[in-house]
């Protein structure tokens, strides 16, 4: 029986296959007594599955290409230091020899507990984490329990659609390997894990379909429309084909992007349009060359930070950013400063806020660690000297944060002077413009500072009072608010009186919907992950400025969200 279920639209395209499930709804599993003389070998079988785990893991990270987002590997890490953990591991063998029970049944009532205390604690990022244990524990019952913990091998080379109630990065490295078509999850939001993944993979994905992997059977013939946010199970002929005609056109013209590798990105009035890439790692740089982005509109390098014991000191730091600067050969790179807080939060540093994204994150938590921020921004001004960097400061709100942050800027010059290091003297400082009193508020900005870039996730997210990571409003999160519309476009305008150079960084950068708006808006810099560069070139070679104008000047006079609606569809259709 053909049906269709409603999600969130997290990664674009269209994807037709069977679908493969690959995750258990629930940990049910049997609970049986074993004889005494049993028991060190039901705590060998438990051992020997921990094992197999580890290895199937390490296994995953011996294969993944250099081109894989850094995120995989990570949250790789993550699930190896859980697998070692002894409130999970140990805890679990004392069971089974306390309680002379079966090793699955232990597991399970071990997550349990371990489930309840991470849902006791404040922090909501590591109250998140508890996802990543029961991942961990699932792939681990799968191998007590004798079940295989990836699609079964008369299924590679066939164009799978994968349904799970939640998704694990580890999964989702053999499913690249395995050309799955899409991604389709019970859980998650814009900026869960499945769609982080599937977005850099460039794989079609619906997430927060609720009950989809109770309805949907294995085998079920699906069609995935990333782009709408709509499932269709067992869809009748007629749907089917148009579908395949839609999935065919789109490879054709995702096929025709890579010709627009090294046209030059500028309108059809001739205005040039500056393509940069976001990274996290050094590692990333490959992806950035693929696509010849004009340069790095944001390092995020919280990424170095993350995932560790202890800080990166200076070296470490400085060699990072040096090899970015040089790999880019004199194309600019503009390296963020610490970002964090809110979702991420470093090892070991305690948060006992209430709203971690309203807390002491981004530049609040640098200014109150001055060493730390000391060491960074060292770190960043050495490698100046090897290419063409920019510092952003992220999250700047109050006249006296520029301030402060500008005087450790200078206080780490003069201690790289003392230290006879060589920098660029004339670095360049820019700020991100993602709260809103920032946005209306700039004339500090345009004095100070020597340029901008606006961060339209957190801007949409504090604007509407939206948590981003939270599922149960995640409807509400809409780059198309007006308010948002208006908040950018003043910055724009704001920043093109002063003369200063205004970027966009976010999402909405990399979403060719919203291309021409933005062009319309004024905005000439634009900033994404790399597979979305040529898709968004696209865009600007079709794009003619005085007719954007006029009609973005419009749409932003419109308070109604169905005729705004309207409005960006005639702007997007016009030739």
């Amino acid at each position: 029986m053909s049906f269709t279920i409603h999600g969130l639209a997290v990664s674009h395209g269209i994807a037709i296959g069977h679908a493969h499930l690959v995750s258990h709804a629930t940990l049910e599993v049997e609970h049986y007594v074993l004889p005494g003389r049993y028991v060190d070998e039901e705590v060998a079988r438990f051992d020997q599955a921990v094992a197999a785990v580890q290895a199937e893991l390490d296994a995953l990270m011996a294969g993944a290409d250099a081109g894989a987002p850094a995120e995989l590997t990570a949250f790789i890490d993550l699930h190896h230091m859980l697998l070692a953990d002894p409130m999970l591991i140990e805890a679990t063998r004392q069971l089974i020899r306390e309680r002379r029970c079966n090793a699955e049944w232990a597991l399970v009532q071990q997550l349990d507990q371990v489930v309840e205390q991470f849902e006791q604690i404040e922090d909501e990022y590591l109250r998140e984490r508890k996802a990543d244990i029961v991942q961990v524990v699932e792939r681990v019952l799968k191998v007590l329990m004798g079940r295989p913990g990836h699609p079964p091998k008369h299924a590679r080379g066939e164009q799978l659609i994968v349904v799970a109630h939640d998704l694990s990065p580890a999964d989702t490295i053999q499913f690249k390997q395995l050309k799955i078509g899409g991604f389709v999850t019970d859980l998650g939001g814009a900026t869960s894990h499945t769609a982080i993944v599937a977005r850099s993979l460039a794989i079609p994905a619906v997430v927060g379909l609720h009950h989809a992997r109770h309805l949907i059977r294995e085998d079920d013939m699906l069609v995935v429309d990333g782009t709408r946010g709509v499932l269709i199970v067992d869809p009748d002929p007629r749907v089917l084909e148009e579908y395949r005609l839609r999935k065919s056109a789109l490879e054709v013209e995702r096929a025709k992007l890579k010709r627009l590798k090294k046209a030059r990105a500028a309108t059809l009035d001739g205005v040039d349009v500056e393509l940069s890439a976001n990274i996290e790692l050094p590692g990333d740089i490959g992806q950035v060359k693929a696509v010849d982005a004009a340069g790095i509109g944001l390092f995020r390098t919280e990424f170095l930070f993350l995932n560790r014991d202890g800080m990166p000191d200076e070296e470490e730091q400085f060699a990072a950013y040096r090899s970015v600067a040089e790999a880019m050969a004199g194309r600019p790179v503009v390296i963020r400063t610490l970002d964090i807080g809110a979702d991420k939060n470093l090892r070991g540093v305690e948060r006992t806020e209430a709203n971690p994204a309203l807390g002491q994150r981004a530049i609040r938590y640098c200014l109150a660690e001055p060493q730390l921020f000391l060491t960074q921004l060292r770190a960043i001004l050495r490698a100046s000297a090897h290419g063409r960097i920019r510092v952003l400061v992220p999250m700047l709100a109050h006249a006296h944060e520029i301030h402060q942050t500008l005087a450790l800027i200078g206080q780490a010059k003069e201690q790289l002077r003392v230290r006879s290091q060589p920098f660029d003297e004339g670095i360049e400082v820019g700020g991100m413009i993602e709260i809103p009193a920032a946005a209306l508020a700039l004339g500090v900005f345009l004095q100070k500072l020597d340029f901008l870039s606006i961060g339209t996730n957190d801007l949409i997210q504090y604007t509407l009072a939206i948590d981003r990571t939270d599922e149960a409003v995640a409807h509400l999160y809409d780059p198309l608010h007006p308010a948002v519309l208006r908040l950018i476009s003043h910055t724009i305008q704001a920043g093109a009186r002063a003369g200063l150079p205004v970027a966009v960084c976010g999402e909405m950068a990399g979403d060719p919907q919203l291309t021409r708006l933005l062009l319309g808006m004024g905005l000439r810099q634009f900033s994404m992950h790399p597979a979305q560069i040529l898709e968004v070139k696209q865009e600007v070679l079709r794009s003619n400025l005085a007719e954007l104008r006029r009609k973005a000047t419009r749409l932003l006079a419109t308070d109604d969200p169905a005729k705004l609606r309207q409005q960006l569809e005639r702007l997007n259709a016009a030739n």
